[in-house]
């Protein structure tokens, strides 16, 4: 066991408030070692639109912010919903100003995609998370497909199939650090 405690960045591809994603990030934040030490990002929709010309060594200070939790951060748990056959517009911006840097670089990851049908919007965070030279495998990749059908009011995973594929999801991101 680590000495210290592991720091995971949770990020919740939806700007809705108390949204299935959140709720899945809660879950497993809820659920993770009590060697994790879980940080939910609540910006996300404040993050100023990506501009590069704004992306100089002065970027604006929510920007700054954001790549100071990824980079001090052990791994990165991304939950995200898929709008029209995408990434969500705030997630895609917030991933588009790490582009000039190296804050993914080799960094530990766990990607979900929680959403109706989820496929293209999965496969388009793969495909960034990879450009982005982060780590994943597999095991650590999952698609919830009906999410809204899979997550209660409470936040309470509904379905043992749902709840299974958590919970084997948990102890392979687990496994990337223990």
């Amino acid at each position: 066991m680590p000495l210290s405690k592991i720091k995971v960045l949770a990020i919740s591809g939806s700007t809705r408030e108390n949204s299935s994603n959140y709720k899945i990030l809660k879950y497993i934040s809820n659920h993770l070692n009590t060697v994790f030490d879980v940080e939910i990002l609540e910006n996300l929709a404040e993050l100023p639109h990506f501009n590069p010309d704004l992306d100089t060594e002065n970027p604006p200070k929510e920007i700054i912010s954001l790549r100071n939790k990824i980079e001090k951060s052990d791994g990165i748990l991304i939950c995200t919903p898929e709008y029209v056959f995408s990434l969500p517009g705030s997630l895609k911006n917030a991933l588009e100003w790490c582009v000039s840097t190296t804050v993914f670089t080799n960094k530990k990851m766990g990607l979900i995609t929680a959403s109706a049908s989820g496929e293209k919007g999965h496969e388009q965070l793969l495909l960034v998370m990879k450009t982005l030279d982060s780590k994943f495998d597999d095991a650590t990749q999952l698609l919830i497909q009906g999410v809204r059908g899979k997550v209660n009011a409470e936040g309470e995973i509904i379905g043992e199939e749902t709840t299974q594929a958590l919970q084997t999801f948990i102890k392979s991101f687990e496994k990337h650090f223990l």
